[in-house]
């Protein structure tokens, strides 16, 4: 197999709504995973629009997201409201696609999360618990910022005000 048709196996292999590790598709395609990590930095460089999750990749398509309403929020809170913040988002129907920081030496930094369920936040909040490191804003003393999609203005709407309500919201 070519490089270029083992990138358009990945593609596919990608074109669902569940992430893959690259361990996984390493294994599926008989290869190393630096082999898959490069094949997917060419696919970037191609302009696919490829998400790295904590659960793996996942190929962003943005025609499936039409019709969807996007929205940055402010948020601040301690890491032992992660949960909490998360799962309130995806309660209320938002999917939390990212968390990013404003960081005072390095400027944005910015991870995909893709949390669409409770119990994708739940999955989140237990490997967080379970690993040595920190979430990302811890960097800012807890400030940060989430891009969450709904089907609707009214539900972006009705996730700001339960944020604001639980005091994660960051008033402009």
């Amino acid at each position: 197999m070519t490089g270029a048709e083992r990138r358009r196996k990945i593609a596919s292999l990608l074109d669902s709504r569940t992430p893959i590790s690259g361990t996984e598709l390493a294994r599926q395609l008989g290869v190393s995973r630096q082999v898959i990590v490069q094949d997917i930095a060419l696919m970037r460089a191609e302009d696919k629009r490829i998400l790295s999750t904590n659960k793996g990749y996942l190929l962003h398509d943005a025609g499936s997201q039409a019709g969807l309403c996007r929205r940055v929020f402010h948020v601040c809170h301690t890491t032992e409201q992660v949960l909490d913040e998360l799962t309130t988002i995806s309660e209320l129907g938002g999917q939390v696609l990212d968390v990013s920081v404003e960081h005072a030496l390095y400027g944005q930094i910015r991870v995909d999360l893709v949390i669409r369920t409770p119990q994708d936040a739940e999955e989140f909040s237990a490997r967080l618990q379970a690993s040595a490191g920190e979430p990302l804003n811890t960097l800012t003393r807890g400030d940060h910022y989430h891009t969450v999609e709904a089907r609707s203005e009214r539900l972006l709407d009705l996730i700001e005000a339960e944020l604001l309500r639980k005091g994660y919201l960051v008033c402009p």
